[in-house]
């Protein structure tokens, strides 16, 4: 019996992130082996068991053979006959195909702390490269969604996906084989993306290769619009700066299903557009499983962003509505998140359209104006075709 520490715990180690959980391999062994040391097994398709005392996985090495749509139709090969090789090929990338021997099933002490690296892993994470094991990543959908998040997570680190990988992705959702993937895998996948320091990464990516179409359409048709696009982005980029919750995140993403918030003016906002908004971000709430909770708050986000966002500026009266519509005398904190939401979409707004002011400027030199012009006329030439510029660009 030979015990391996694998996957994430080993990759993170690496790269000198915390390690939050620690799954382990077992090859050699039997169920019944690890029942007689005291485990309790807890896999239902394949034979998981969780240690006595740490309550951490350990799994009997594995093979996976596709037999239908989705990502669970496979078939699972556990038995002590499979060796550490079979199993770790088994796995998506190969940062989270890497392994370290430990001494025993009841003591995870590394024997020599070598790290066992069949499939390039080491070499992936020097070249900040998510990269697929084999070509069995594309028997599982899943894999487009959990690659994306990785992308998220590791994205401060200058991490980018192989081409040949992105490759396999588009595949996978021109297949159609998204569309067999469960609610709730997809919500799970997608609301640990939005807790990472990046969430917007997570949401571009799967936009880029059309994996929003199929469970949260609202979305990647908003995102049609290239202003809404990169203002939601940018706000989920503050969202993760400041360490945002994750109604607020949700909530500010599901801002891009209320278009005039980017394009008009607050006072021009109508109650009509924010109902058929508020309808879409239920929509979405169903079809991906999304907590109720969450659905609440950017469903109340999305229609008092108008006085959320000139909370100064209006009437007394208006204030006691506000506290009334959002429950605020039985949640204070509530009111707290909406407004510090409301907050870091402006910030957003604002970073965009400072932005595009700046590109405007940069684009503009000496060789736009005049080439008579003498000291200050310059200088207020430049200034006027720089103003020119940008107000074509907002027009």
């Amino acid at each position: 019996m030979q015990v391996y520490l694998v996957g994430g715990a080993v990759r993170d180690q690496l790269l000198g992130r915390p390690i939050k959980d620690k799954d382990f391999v077992v090859v050699g062994a039997t169920i019944t082996e690890m029942l007689d040391a005291g485990f309790q097994q807890v896999g239902a398709d394949f034979p998981v068991f969780l240690h006595p005392i740490s309550r951490e996985e350990y799994a009997l090495a594995r093979t996976e053979r596709k037999q239908g749509m989705g990502y669970q139709g496979f078939s699972i090969h556990a038995s002590s006959d499979v060796s550490l090789k079979d199993d770790l090929q088994r796995r998506d990338l190969t940062v989270n195909a890497m392994a370290i021997e430990v001494t025993s099933i009841t003591d995870d002490t590394p024997i020599s702390g070598d790290v066992i690296d069949y499939y390039g892993g080491l070499d992936d994470i020097k070249s900040k490269s998510l990269r697929h094991v084999s070509s069995a990543f594309s028997e599982d959908p899943l894999r487009v969604l959990r690659t994306t998040r990785f992308y998220s997570r590791y994205y401060d680190l200058g991490f980018t996906i192989a081409d040949d990988t992105l490759a396999l992705m588009r595949e996978l959702v021109n297949s159609g084989e998204l569309a067999h993937l469960s609610s709730e895998r997809i919500w799970q996948e997608s609301s640990r993306a939005m807790m990472q320091l990046s969430p917007q990464v997570y949401w571009q990516q799967l936009f880029d290769i059309g994996a929003l179409t199929e469970h949260f359409t609202p979305l990647h048709q908003a995102w049609n619009d290239v202003q809404i696009r990169e203002m939601v982005q940018t706000a989920l980029y503050f969202s993760g700066q400041m360490q945002l919750n994750l109604s607020q995140r949700w909530a500010l993403l599901m801002t891009s299903l209320r278009p005039s918030i980017f394009n008009i003016k607050p006072s021009d906002l109508v109650d009509s557009e924010a109902a058929i908004s508020t309808k879409r971000i239920i929509d979405i709430g169903n079809m991906a499983k999304v907590p109720k909770s969450h659905t609440q708050f950017a469903s109340l986000f999305v229609q008092q962003v108008e006085k959320l966002t000139i909370v100064s500026h209006i009437t007394a009266a208006e204030k006691i509505d506000l506290i009334q519509a959002c429950s605020a005398h039985k949640a204070p904190e509530k009111l707290s998140q909406l407004l510090v939401t409301s907050q870091v979409l402006q910030l957003a707004i604002q970073h965009c359209q400072m932005m595009l002011a700046l590109n405007s400027f940069h684009a503009i030199g000496m060789q736009d104006i005049d080439q008579n012009l003498k000291g200050p006329a310059i200088g207020k030439a430049l200034r006027q075709c720089r103003i020119e510029h940008l107000q074509t660009q907002t027009a």
